[in-house]
Order: C-alpha cells, then structure tokens, then sequence
C-alpha cells in the first residue's frame, strides 16, 4: 500500500491480512505483524499493541520475540505509555538480541524522541554485539544499523571512527552519508535560495529511495526452493515437471544462476522459499490450476514471499548455505561469488 493511503484503507488491509492469518496459520506470525503495522499507520496503536501481546503470549512463542517486543515498544512510546515502553527497551538492551532489526527499533525509537545519547549508546553496543570487527564481513541487516549509527553520530557532532569508516564505505548511493547526515539540512529547508532548496531535494530523494528499499525488504523477488524429499515426491506425483527439474543438483545449480543473473541486472531484496508438495497443492487448489502446470511455480513462490516465508538472498559467505548442505555459503553455492 501507498503511503497516502487513508485510515480506512489501512484498516481495511489489516482486516484482510488478520483473515489470513487464520486461513494460514503456519504464517501466522509474519501476517500479523504487518496487520499490527497497517493498524499503527490507521492510528489503532490499542489494537496494534493487542496483536502485539497476542503474539507473545502465543504458543508455541514466537519465532523472534525480540522483534515483536521492539515493535510493541515503539508503538506504546508513541501514545502516551512512555514508562512501558522504556521498560521494554531496557529489557532488550540486556537481553542483547542477535536480530538486527529488534536493535535498530530501539534505537530508533530513542532517537525520535530526542533520547539521542541513549540512542547512540544503543546502536553501538548493536553493532559490537553483532559484528566482532570493522573488518569483517556486514551482514546485510547490519548494514542499516551502521548507516542509523553514523545518522546519530552525525547530529551528536560526534568524530567519526572505525564503525562510521565501514559505514561510509558501504554506503553505495549518490550522496555522501556525512552529507546526507548533515544537520545543517535542516536549515537549508528554510532557505530562499533556489539551489539550496535543489540540493536539499537531492539529498531528500536519495534518502527516500533507501527507505523504499527498507520498505520492500519483506517482500522480496522469491525463487522456489525443492528439498531432496520434496521433488522427488512432487515429480512422482507430476512428472509432468521433470523438464523444469531434471535432477535436484541440476535444480540448485539452476536457483543459485537464476539468483545471480536478477542480482546482476540490479534487482534488489532477492529471496528462496521453501515449497513443500501439499502446501503447492493447496495452492493449486486456491488458484483452480492443475499442479502439473510449469506456470503455476512462479505464482506459488511468490505467494509464499509474501506471507513472509521468503529467506534473503545472499547468506554471508560465512553462514550456512542456503541448500542445506551444511557447508559454509563461501565454500558451497557461493564459490564463485564475488
């Protein structure tokens, strides 16, 4: 949805993505989440923090509570429960998670709040936490709390060091982060001069254009993963689908080219999901098509992306393989990565 949608329409997404969720209750966790942000957008935060405490209280728990603790305090902070909210943020500082995304909500929180120092506290014990050395390799989700970090540092006036070095040089748009970061573009807003309002609306664009890339994160370009167990039952029951999977290694080789072929032609936020035959079939069901239709592949793993099941693409060279193999990515599907 649009950032101009209305109220009404964010609630109306909510309803939908809510009857989903009990349509798909596998998904259960993602699909909430995003109802609970729809509701925020709508000005229900009552209901959002609902769904919040619903999912925690859930069992089995949820997959990341720590992100849907950071989630619940930021929208408690921003109707009047400051006091829980501090709380919570305080609970997950010592509970050091090792999800990036639960950090950079606290921190961020913090610092829309003018809790810049305690902010920037925040995001450098995120970082230290997760990331043993500037030198070593960035986690993509880590990337973003190092940009947020040299943002704070920036407006605190603070000297640059190693972290905000490794963030410079990570940061691939058109305009400079310590300019991008510069507190002195807040006056350039009030200026009645024609071409420092022009590059202020440079810089402004560059930075939209990174929220937009944050924004489509979950929703990623997916392609469709087979477990060994998987194909050979969808081929036993589909022959019809040999063509497209002749053999399983032939399948990886195939899903590691295909990903690197998008990836080289600029295509951002790349995925993997994992089908399982009766969750295709059920699909296939959904959509009134025959299993056996090559064309039906595509829609299925998109489907699966957007109910939150899509993994990012590339793992770190470092993490385990996105094949199951065991072996580190670097030494399996990622050789030849660059």
């Amino acid at each position: 949805m649009r950032p101009d949608d209305t109220s009404a329409d964010h609630i109306t997404e909510a309803e939908r993505l809510l009857r989903t969720a009990a349509q798909y209750p596998e998904d259960r966790e993602p699909l909430l989440l995003r109802a609970a942000a729809h509701l925020e957008l709508a000005g229900a935060r009552d209901r959002a923090t609902a769904l919040y405490d619903d999912l925690l209280a859930a069992a089995p728990p949820p997959e990341n509570p720590h992100l849907v603790k950071a989630l619940k305090a930021a929208n408690l902070w921003e109707y009047g429960h400051e006091a829980e909210a501090r709380a919570i943020i305080d609970g997950l500082r010592a509970a050091a998670p090792t999800d990036a995304a639960a950090w950079e909500i606290i921190a961020e929180t913090l610092e829309s709040h003018d809790e810049l120092e305690s902010s920037e506290a925040t995001f450098t014990t995120a970082v230290t936490t997760l990331l043993r050395s500037p030198d070593d390799e960035v986690p993509y989700p880590a990337q973003s709390l190092l940009m947020s970090r040299h943002r704070v540092r920036r407006l605190l006036a603070l000297p640059h060091d190693d972290w905000d070095v490794l963030a410079d040089r990570l940061h691939r748009g058109a305009v400079p982060l310590d300019e991008l970061h510069d507190p002195k573009r807040l006056w350039s807003l009030g200026s009645d001069d024609p071409a420092e309002l022009q590059a202020e609306i440079a810089r402004l664009r560059s930075e939209l254009g990174s929220y937009r890339t944050a924004l489509s994160r979950p929703f990623p370009v997916a392609v469709l993963l087979w477990p060994p167990d998987e194909l050979a039952e969808l081929l036993a029951a589909y022959p019809e689908l040999e063509a497209e999977y002749p053999t399983h290694e032939a399948h990886l080789t195939d899903l590691e080219a295909s990903l690197r072929e998008l990836a080289a032609a600029g295509t951002p936020n790349l995925g993997i999901v994992q089908g399982t035959v009766p969750s295709y079939e059920a699909f296939a069901a959904s959509e009134a098509a025959s299993p056996a239709n090559p064309d039906l592949l595509p829609q299925y793993a998109t489907t699966l992306a957007a109910r939150g099941r899509a993994t990012p693409w590339p793992p770190a060279r470092t993490a385990p393989c996105w094949c199951g193999s065991g072996a580190a990515y670097g030494e399996c599907h990622g050789t030849a990565q660059p």
